[in-house]
């Protein structure tokens, strides 16, 4: 009896102590659940603010963002401006190489509006593009006109190959006339020089650049700092016959009047694409110029946008903030 006596007393504490253990876990189930539902209140908060209005900070790291790039684009421009003035200076000197071969091979024309009936039946186009971006449609204006000449020519029944002059009008051109690209130079040296052009007419006579009855340079042509044209020449090889033997008023020695023909074909191709890079790399500064110009421009007129953008939110938050308190003093005191 004595035993049974001491389970019935000890009854109690057991029922009681369950009672506890029930009663703690309950409590720890609801504070888990209570973190739960916050956790998810947050969680539904921020995908309603990513897939709604941008947060005061989203539009602060866009505005720090935006005068970020603004600073790039305005110290470009610095940067292009004072190349361009060491690009106009060597375009100067390289006119003389365009002068004297106008008498051999006639002056410059505009690509614009140009129908390419007085080109002969096959041809070797050579666009003069860049390798670097960032300068607005200079290159886009070169292969523009070198597909339109594509164009015409075939539909004039007459043959043509590429021989392409920078990274840019490769990219450009390999898409549409992949199988018309004979050769292409790209990573040229900047500034350019006489012996830059000299080695990219080596390597044009190399590729068969004398087995064509014209070659045909396309490049922009610089006027001053806000304009610049597309223009292309036409060099012929000097070969023919009879009436047409060329340079018949000049005497040669026996036997040398090929070398020298030869000779002076690559010396005037090279002068001719010396003018072009020359020419074409005052009219890429001045259009880099330009470019980060409006680019800078745009920034800042973003910048302003987002600025205001960034006073309203701050503006509604802190409303929103003020009527809370508002609200809760009043509840207070009613």
């Amino acid at each position: 009896m004595a035993r049974s006596s001491r389970s019935i007393a000890l009854l109690p504490f057991a029922v009681g102590h369950a009672l506890d253990t029930t009663t703690v876990a309950t409590t720890m189930f609801g504070i888990a659940a209570q973190h739960a539902q916050r956790a998810a209140s947050r969680a539904v908060s921020r995908a309603v603010i990513s897939r709604g209005m941008a947060t005061e900070k989203q539009i602060f790291n866009q505005i720090q963002s935006t005068k970020n790039i603004q600073k790039i684009t305005s110290s470009m421009k610095m940067v292009s401006a004072a190349k361009l003035k060491g690009d106009e200076s060597r375009r100067a000197t390289s006119l003389t190489f365009n002068t004297w071969a106008n008498a051999l091979n006639g002056s410059p024309k505009m690509v614009e509006d140009a129908t390419f009936e007085e080109l002969p039946q096959k041809c070797l186009i050579v666009p003069i593009t860049s390798d670097k971006g960032l300068c607005g449609g200079v290159n886009s204006f070169i292969t523009r006109g070198a597909k339109s000449c594509i164009s015409k020519l075939h539909a004039q029944g007459k043959t043509c190959d590429i021989a392409i002059i920078g990274d840019k009008g490769r990219g450009q051109l390999r898409r549409v006339h992949g199988d018309l690209i004979k050769m292409s130079v790209t990573e040229i040296q900047t500034p350019g020089n006489f012996t830059l052009a000299a080695a990219i007419a080596s390597e044009l006579v190399a590729a068969g650049a004398g087995n064509y009855d014209a070659v045909v340079i396309m490049y922009n042509a610089y006027q001053h700092a806000a304009t610049y044209y597309q223009m292309y020449k036409t060099i012929t090889p000097f070969s023919g016959e009879g009436e047409d033997e060329p340079l018949l008023a000049y005497e040669f020695e026996p036997d040398t009047k090929s070398e020298v023909l030869a000779d002076l074909h690559e010396y005037l191709l090279t002068s001719q694409i010396y003018h072009s890079l020359m020419d074409g790399a005052a009219a890429e500064q001045s259009s880099r110029m330009q470019a980060m110009e409006n680019a800078s421009k745009n920034a800042g007129e973003l910048i302003d946008s987002l600025t205001l953008k960034y006073n309203r939110a701050r503006q509604a938050r802190i409303t929103t903030e003020l009527i809370e308190i508002i609200s809760g003093a009043s509840a207070l005191e009613g």
